[in-house]
């Protein structure tokens, strides 16, 4: 069963400020030794109507080990169809994540993807990392800004982009087109990042309409999954202000 929404626990200073400013947080708990500097977010919670609790320590309602000593319960952010996903910018621009497993990697992806702004975020529902407090940690208060959706199966969400005229751009170390000046970056399209170690798996990368890699120059054999898709999606941003550079695709 598809669940509501995510981010219904947001610890660490920026997320939670994320989700105040958002008007998500119903109840926030914030340890007594750092009141005195979270006094700008306590005001803004209780402004925003949220509840607003002084403990001696967050350890226990926190989710994290790095919480920086507030904890907030929130209304979660729904999730998207993929079609409300596709049409979060014009033309459309997604990450479509293949079963990433560091729920770090994908906060810091989410970061990534509002800074150069895209804005639209496809994870599966099974065998990924959880958008939980961790993500949302990581992620700073990006997913406040980014319409998500799960599916049950990225291959067929590959496809079912396809049927929405939306090229899908596979992430592949063995690739021999480049990423950088790729044409297609500028259509309606979605980059596909595989897992961790992996990389796409075979059957998403059978479907993909094309393979990119990141050019290596350096004695090493791949990027880090989220510092891969930071390059992708500002490259995405810099060929769409420069189309007149872009290279035709191969």
């Amino acid at each position: 069963m598809a669940r509501p929404g995510i981010g219904d626990s947001v610890e660490g200073i920026h997320a939670v400020a994320a989700a105040v400013a958002a008007g998500r947080v119903e109840h926030l708990f914030v340890e007594s030794a750092r009141v005195g500097e979270m006094a700008s977010l306590v005001e803004a919670a209780r402004a925003a109507g949220a509840g607003v609790e002084v403990v001696r320590s967050v350890a226990d309602r926190a989710r994290t080990d790095a919480d920086q000593g507030v904890v907030a319960r929130c209304r979660p952010i729904p999730l998207v169809s993929l079609e409300e996903a596709a049409a979060a910018v014009e033309p459309a621009a997604l990450v479509v994540a293949d079963h990433l497993e560091d729920p770090r990697n994908v906060g810091a992806v989410a970061r990534s993807m509002v800074a150069a702004g895209v804005r639209g975020l496809v994870v599966p529902r099974r065998r990924s990392a959880p958008i939980g407090a961790t993500a949302f940690k990581a992620a700073a208060g990006a997913f406040e800004h980014l319409a998500v959706a799960e599916v049950s199966s990225v291959a067929a969400a590959v496809d079912d982009l396809r049927r929405l005229g939306i090229w899908t751009v596979g992430l592949d170390a063995a690739a021999s087109q480049p990423l950088f000046g790729f044409g297609l970056l500028a259509e309606p399209v979605a980059l596909v990042i595989g897992a961790e170690g992996r990389g796409l798996s075979r059957l998403v990368g059978e479907r993909v309409d094309a393979t990119v890699s990141i050019p290596l120059l350096g004695p090493v054999e791949s990027l880090n999954a989220a510092v891969a898709a930071a390059l992708a999606v500002f490259e995405i941003a810099r060929v769409r202000s420069q189309p007149s550079q872009t290279t035709n695709p191969a």
